[in-house]
């Protein structure tokens, strides 16, 4: 509890519940990639009673002090997972909505060299990639991320 409170002291945010709880699961959970409702549910389910309305606003709070970061993977729908400090990019299943992160460094040196030849130097980017399961109708994901990302399975 004590790193949280440090963490967002050092972000210049107030130690609060909702913070700090926001802050656990994000840390804690298997699954990286929370949606602000996906958060709500799981906060239910550990018996905190906290309004969506305050999970969107601690969320906005947290990718302003740089504590999390949003990501839209073609939906309606944000995704936040913690900032690491270490770059990677994602791949999304657009069936059971599992995103799985990678770093490939031909990828990384490809980017690079297509900007260089366009007479840029490379300071960043973001990379999703879609696709789907091999085996839709098996995937042992399907309906464990649907309920957590609250997204229709495909049928």
């Amino acid at each position: 509890m004590e790193d949280k409170q440090i963490m967002l002291k050092q972000a210049g945010l107030r130690s609060t519940l909702p913070r700090t709880l926001i802050l656990e699961i994000l840390e804690r959970n298997p699954q990286r990639h929370l949606s602000a409702e996906g958060l709500y549910q799981l906060l239910l389910e550990r018996g905190h009673s906290i309004g969506i309305a305050t999970i969107y606003r601690v969320l906005a709070q947290f990718e302003q002090a740089g504590l999390v970061i949003k990501h839209q993977f073609e939906s309606n729908t944000s995704f936040f997972e913690l900032s690491t400090h270490s770059h990677h990019d994602h791949i999304v299943c657009v069936n059971c909505g599992r995103i799985i992160e990678f770093v490939n460094n031909d990828i990384e040196r490809l980017q690079r060299e297509v900007a260089s030849k366009q007479g840029l130097e490379l300071t960043g980017h973001t990379l999703y990639i879609f696709g789907t399961c091999k085996t839709p109708e098996t995937c042992p994901y399907r309906h464990e991320l649907n309920s957590i990302f609250h997204t229709k399975p495909a049928t």
